[in-house]
């Protein structure tokens, strides 16, 4: 039987898309995928709707999607409310006492809330939690050296409550994937003796992916992906074409710490690592789902 009438190209086009994605669902059936969520994605009404949807997508077929989202646009409003100056060294917020509070009350809360929401509305079951909860993040104060014309010197910039992850204890992801549900994580994390520590939501996400031997850690941006002199989208590094790409100044500015995030997961025990663009609609979906993929993937040696 042949169909026919108006919307029979359109079901013959949704049905050639489910059958060139068989292969690809097969493939990470079963496996943990960890997705950092922020930029333009998480601000864009229809970027954020069809974000939700296809994570919701991603658990329904099998794949156990773990979220760690930023926050910067929210926290920058919420200190400007309260009158709170923000100062930035090297794109890090410099966090005093009184700030941390209210990062942690924005990240943890608020922000957290709606992006699990988002996937509840598509039909999952999402559950918002922060690197505090279940000891999954434990942290130190993050140490940066200040710089002269361009050189690192001794001298040590206080960042504040600015951390990065000691530890991951993974064991509160597992409880929540196994039981059918999806995390979503705030990144903050907690010292040694309790005090709270705002974390950058790609190091965490690096983190995670690397604790949890993540298939892939999808990082959504706001460009393409590793780009070459020309501009042009490079599909694919390894962990030594990306180190001599940043060695020769190829990956610059702030492409640098998103790849070094990238290494430093695959080094710990993710498969592979994806750089890309969560501008494009179901950028994950396209990446995870299509021969040619979306952004720029990084594997280990």
């Amino acid at each position: 039987m042949t169909l026919t009438g108006p919307g029979s190209q359109d079901a013959r086009e949704r049905a050639d898309v489910l059958a060139r994605a068989l292969p690809y669902l097969r493939r990470y059936a079963g496996d943990t995928l960890v997705v950092k969520y922020g930029g333009s994605a998480m601000v864009d009404t229809s970027l954020s709707d069809a974000f939700g949807h296809d994570v919701a997508l991603l658990k329904q077929v099998g794949i156990n999607p773990v979220i760690v989202h930023g926050g910067g646009p929210q926290i920058s409003a919420m200190l400007k409310r309260l009158q709170i100056e923000s100062t930035f060294i090297d794109g890090l917020r410099v966090t005093d006492a009184a700030m941390i509070d209210v990062i942690e009350m924005v990240l943890a809360g608020k922000v957290n809330k709606q992006v699990a929401g988002l996937i509840n509305r598509a039909g999952a079951l999402a559950v918002g939690i922060s690197g505090m909860d279940g000891g999954l993040i434990s942290a130190r104060r993050l140490e940066r050296r200040a710089r002269e014309n361009g050189v690192e010197t001794d001298r040590l910039l206080d960042l504040g409550f600015v951390g990065e992850p000691t530890r991951i204890d993974p064991r509160v992801i597992y409880a929540l994937s196994g039981s059918g549900l999806i995390p979503v994580i705030a990144p903050v994390g907690s010292g040694e003796n309790g005090e709270t520590y705002n974390i950058n939501a790609d190091t965490a996400a690096g983190a995670i992916a690397g604790a949890v031997n993540a298939s892939r850690l999808l990082m959504l941006t706001d460009v393409p992906g590793v780009l070459d002199e020309n501009g042009n989208l490079i599909p694919e590094l390894t962990a030594e074409d990306a180190r001599r790409g940043i060695a020769s100044g190829m990956i610059s500015g702030g492409m640098i710490p998103k790849v070094e995030t990238c290494l430093a997961a695959v080094k710990a025990g993710a498969k592979a690592a994806v750089i890309l663009d969560g501008r494009v609609p179901h950028a994950c979906l396209l990446e995870l789902f299509t021969e040619a993929g979306l952004g720029t993937l990084i594997r280990g040696e």
